[in-house]
């Protein structure tokens, strides 16, 4: 069975609730200017189509009259970028949560962001060494 609450007690929960609601306020906005977005995209934007725009786009490298699946085959070089920028992308990321507690963490948090950035640094030196930032 489950426990009746009191008034109280319900008011006690959705005062313990209330700091979330600008979060799901927030939530509820940009999903809303999402599928406006995606909506009205197709109406509003320009529909004048030519062979160009039509053609499949792969980054800069022109495209094969076969198809990729059983055909013709994208240049590995195109995936080693690709991940190099995720790599080094999200291990950016990190240095933000350190930036706004730099203070809070004192010299342990130095010595922790200073491995850190020798870890990204030798992980770059590796990369560059073995070409993987050569783009011929």
């Amino acid at each position: 069975m489950l426990p009746v609450l009191t008034q109280t007690e319900l008011a006690q929960q959705a005062l313990s609730l209330k700091p979330y609601l600008p979060l799901v306020f927030l939530f509820v906005l940009e999903l809303g200017f999402a599928v406006l977005s995606v909506l009205l995209g197709p109406l509003v934007g320009p529909s004048r189509y030519n062979k160009a725009k039509l053609e499949a786009y792969e980054c800069g490298i022109e495209p094969s009259p076969q198809p990729l699946v059983g055909g013709g085959r994208m240049p590995v070089a195109y995936y080693i970028t690709a991940m190099l920028f995720m790599l080094f992308d999200i291990e950016m990321v990190f240095l933000y949560p350190f930036a706004v507690n730099a203070d809070a963490l004192g010299v342990f948090g130095l010595v922790e962001i200073l491995l850190f950035i020798a870890t990204v640094g030798f992980a770059y030196a590796y990369v560059w060494r073995r070409g993987g930032l050569d783009w011929n």
